[in-house]
């Protein structure tokens, strides 16, 4: 019990890592993440690739900026974003293995396999 203790992280770093599960967690954003894996891109063309409003796309990139997971560079009027940090990415390659190896169990009855006995 006092190995597991001393690995505990203190609490600020616990609620910090699980806003940053909470951001990941609204699927609208997460297709923003997705989308940003390629690279930069410009508010309408995230809203087209993820079949957001434009106004629903800027909402969450201005979460996402406030949270720094994205970055913004300006050119004239158009913003285009990007990925902020690495460790994003990589959370979001183990995020999509893990759930291409898993089959989930939901507990609102739905499983991926779409039978409905989940």
């Amino acid at each position: 019990m006092a190995a597991v203790s001393t690995r505990m992280p203190g609490e600020r770093e616990v609620v910090d890592t699980a806003d940053v599960f909470g951001l990941l967690a609204d699927p609208g954003r997460l297709r923003l993440l997705v989308a940003l894996l390629e690279g930069e891109m410009c508010v309408c063309d995230l809203a087209a690739v993820t079949g957001l409003s434009e106004s629903s796309t800027s909402h969450a990139l201005r979460l996402l900026r406030a949270h720094r997971v994205v970055s913004v560079r300006r050119h004239g009027r158009i913003a285009y974003y990007r990925l902020d940090d690495a460790h994003v990415r990589m959370l979001l390659d183990l995020a999509f293995a893990h759930t291409e190896h898993t089959d989930a169990i939901h507990p609102e009855g739905h499983c991926r396999g779409g039978n409905g006995d989940g």
